[in-house]
């Protein structure tokens, strides 16, 4: 059984091991050192395991430029969203085209070196503009550009470990171990959801009608770094877990750590949330309203409109639109705005805000809106917070 092909055609592996993993440990002292920050480092677990295919190593100036001005690589395939390796101006004098870097974790861990081969002066504005489609300081992915390095650095890595975690290595699965476990099940076609919060019923409700039309589901949320109010990652698993075991066919879903940074672009993310799914072997991701957006900043299809920019052959997955489902009073069900004749008064929803108000209160979530189980998560959660 042949699954979809990776972005490139080929699914990239920068893990060295045995003898060559030593030599490079080795080396690694005599190296200028950078430590990364959570996206970095989030980043380079993704580049290490081909999650990034056709990516090797953090964007080179041409790549890089090409991405934010035309959202394809200097080779042409779509590719929205930069990869990039930011250092102080302290660092980048030491380092010139041509060197090799080391490149280090929390807690003193070597993971990899990189071959240097571009160094240059991005315009933070314009990435913000054209990837993020905002300046505004308000926008955690504008902040993020403010904060860190005024220089980038590209080139390919060679990593001799992924960045280790305390939690959930049962549950983080590289895109060849996906693709495995698809074939395994005998899934052809898989649809992906990408999720940073919590599955509530509207969420079930999407997951459910893409079950009607494919073979699998890869529930896959994201758990790199995401913003301070985000729900924690582990209340977030166990409300995955929870809600796994009592209400979905376990021979027909999957659950697995996406291990990346949010970046809160909005149809930007969206695209590169498909184009890194299908290097895990999907075939389908579920699209919902303001996908991977924050605040105001994207109007409501955006990042289902944005599909129709490209020619379906050259992303490859298909994206699975859904309006936002609510749980109907007078339907006695779940239902969307497509298949609801009822008014607002009708329909049952909270928004996050209104979410984090009851639960501070001690009161209990309505059954239209969560599962109780999860609803018992996540009050467990604001209790001990």
């Amino acid at each position: 059984m042949r699954l979809i092909d990776p972005h490139g055609g080929r699914l990239i592996d920068r893990l060295v091991v045995g003898d060559a993993a030593q030599a490079l440990a080795e080396k690694a002292g005599g190296l200028t050192r950078v430590d990364l920050d959570d996206r970095q480092l989030a980043d380079i677990e993704m580049l290490t395991t081909g999650a990034m295919s056709p990516l090797e190593g953090f964007m080179v100036q041409e790549d890089y430029e090409s991405v934010v001005a035309r959202m394809r690589l200097a080779r042409g395939l779509v590719w929205t969203i930069p990869v990039t390796l930011s250092v102080s101006d302290e660092t980048a004098g030491g380092i010139k085209e041509g060197d090799e870097i080391a490149l280090y974790g929390p807690d003193d861990v070597f993971l990899a070196t990189m071959q240097v081969e571009s160094k240059f002066k991005p315009d933070k504005m314009k990435e913000a503009q054209k990837v993020l489609r905002t300046t505004d300081d308000a926008h955690p992915g504008v902040q993020y550009l403010q904060q860190t390095g005024a220089t980038y650095l590209g080139g390919p890595i060679q990593a001799v470990r992924k960045p280790p975690h305390a939690q959930f290595n049962d549950y983080r699965l590289d895109p060849k171990e996906t693709r495995v476990l698809f074939k395994a099940k005998g899934w052809k076609t898989i649809a992906a959801f990408q999720t940073r919060n919590p599955i509530h019923r509207a969420h079930e409700y999407l997951q459910k009608c893409a079950l009607e039309m494919v073979d699998g589901l890869l529930v896959h949320p994201l758990m790199g770094a995401t913003k301070s109010d985000d729900i924690p990652g582990d209340v977030r698993m166990a409300c995955y877990e929870t809600l796994l075991a009592g209400y979905y066919p376990k021979d027909r879903v999957a659950l697995s750590i996406f291990p990346a940074a949010m970046r809160y672009a909005g149809p930007s993310e969206a695209i590169w949330h498909g184009i890194v799914r299908k290097n895990y072997g999907c075939t389908h991701l579920i699209v919902g309203r303001d996908h991977a957006g924050v605040g105001q900043y994207y109007g409501t299809y955006d990042a289902q409109e944005i599909f129709a920019e490209f020619a379906a052959e050259e992303l490859a997955i298909t994206p699975l639109k859904f309006e936002h489902a609510f749980f109907c009073k007078r339907c006695g069900n779940m239902a969307s705005i497509k298949t609801c004749p009822h008014g607002k008064e009708d329909r049952v929803f909270l928004s996050g805000t209104k979410v984090r108000e009851m639960l501070g209160r001690g009161e209990s979530l309505p059954e239209e809106f969560t599962r109780p189980e999860v609803a018992a998560v996540l009050m467990r959660h604001a209790q001990r917070g």
